[in-house]
C-alpha cells in the first residue's frame, strides 16, 4: 500500500494526495468500478483531515476519473480517451495511439459557396468555392465525433477521388503533398443540433463537447476550418505545461 508523504514544499496536501490516488487508479490498484475506501479509511491511511481526503475526491471526481457523492459511496470511473494536443491534427492517430480502431461515415462531400461568416474565418471571398464534408467518427464502432470540415476548392477537390469512408483525411491529403502543418483549436462546450443528435444517437440539446479548428499550410493560408462535436463521455482534451515551458494555449471568454 502506498504511503502519503507529507511535501516537502509548497504544493497543498491535497493536490499531493490527489496525485497519488490518481496513480493507483492509472496503475490498477483500484480498478474501474470498485468502490473507493471511505473518508475514514483514507484519513486513517493518510494522517490528514477529513476535508482534505474531501478536497482530493472532489479534484479526481472534476475530472471524470471517479464518480458518486450525495450519499453514494464514490467509485472508479469507466477512463475517457484522452487527446494531448500531440494528436490533436487527426482523430485516426488519436484512435490508435489507443489502440482502439477508429472508422467513419460518410455523410456528404459537397462543393459549395462559402458564406459570409466562412469565408470571413478562411480569409476567402464569400462565394468563393469551398468543399464541405460531413461524416460521424466512431471508437471500436461507437459514434463518437460528428465531424464538419471545409477545404478550400484547391486542397479539398482531391476529396472526389478519395473514398473518405476509408479512413484519414488529413492522412490523404498528406500523402499528395498537402501541406497541413500548424492548426489553432479553440474548445467548447455546445448544445447538439438536430444532426448531431442523430448520429450520435442522443436527445437534441444534448451537451456536447465541440473542437473548432483553423488549419494553415507553412506558408500561412488556411486551408481548412472544422467544427467537430464529441460525445463528452468518450473523449476530453488533455494539455501538459509547467511553469518553465508553458504551453500556447488561451482561455477566451464568451460574448454573449
Amino acid at each position: 500500500m502506498l504511503k502519503y508523504v507529507p511535501p516537502t514544499f509548497d504544493e497543498p496536501i491535497h493536490q499531493r494526495l490527489s496525485d497519488l490516488f490518481r496513480e493507483r487508479i492509472s496503475s490498477g490498484e483500484w480498478n474501474e468500478g470498485s468502490p473507493l475506501p471511505s473518508e475514514a479509511e483514507l484519513c486513517s491511511q493518510h494522517g490528514v483531515s477529513r476535508g482534505t481526503v474531501r478536497q482530493a475526491l472532489a479534484s479526481l471526481r472534476g475530472e471524470g476519473l471517479i464518480s458518486g457523492g450525495r450519499g453514494k459511496p464514490p467509485v472508479v470511473a469507466r477512463p475517457v480517451p484522452s487527446q494531448s494536443f500531440g494528436t490533436f491534427m487527426s482523430f485516426t492517430e488519436w484512435a490508435h495511439s489507443l489502440g482502439m480502431e477508429p472508422g467513419q461515415r460518410t455523410l456528404e462531400v459537397a462543393r459549395r459557396p462559402a458564406g459570409e461568416e466562412l469565408a470571413g474565418k478562411m480569409s476567402l471571398q464569400p462565394g468563393e468555392p469551398v468543399i464541405q464534408v460531413l461524416r460521424l467518427r466512431l471508437l471500436d464502432g461507437a459514434p463518437t465525433m460528428v465531424e464538419r470540415s471545409n477545404f478550400t476548392a484547391e486542397v479539398g477537390k482531391a476529396l472526389f477521388d478519395f473514398d473518405t469512408d476509408s479512413g484519414s483525411i488529413f492522412g490523404y491529403l498528406t500523402s499528395l503533398g498537402v501541406d497541413l502543418s500548424r492548426g489553432r483549436h479553440v474548445i467548447d462546450a455546445v448544445a447538439a443540433d438536430e444532426t448531431d443528435a442523430s448520429l450520435l444517437e442522443v436527445a437534441a440539446g444534448s451537451p456536447l463537447l465541440r473542437e473548432r479548428r483553423l488549419t494553415y499550410g507553412r506558408d500561412g493560408r488556411i486551408l481548412e476550418c472544422s467544427d467537430d462535436r464529441y460525445l463528452p463521455h468518450l473523449a476530453n482534451f488533455v494539455i501538459e505545461n509547467t511553469r518553465q515551458s508553458k504551453a500556447a494555449m488561451a482561455r477566451i471568454p464568451q460574448v454573449a
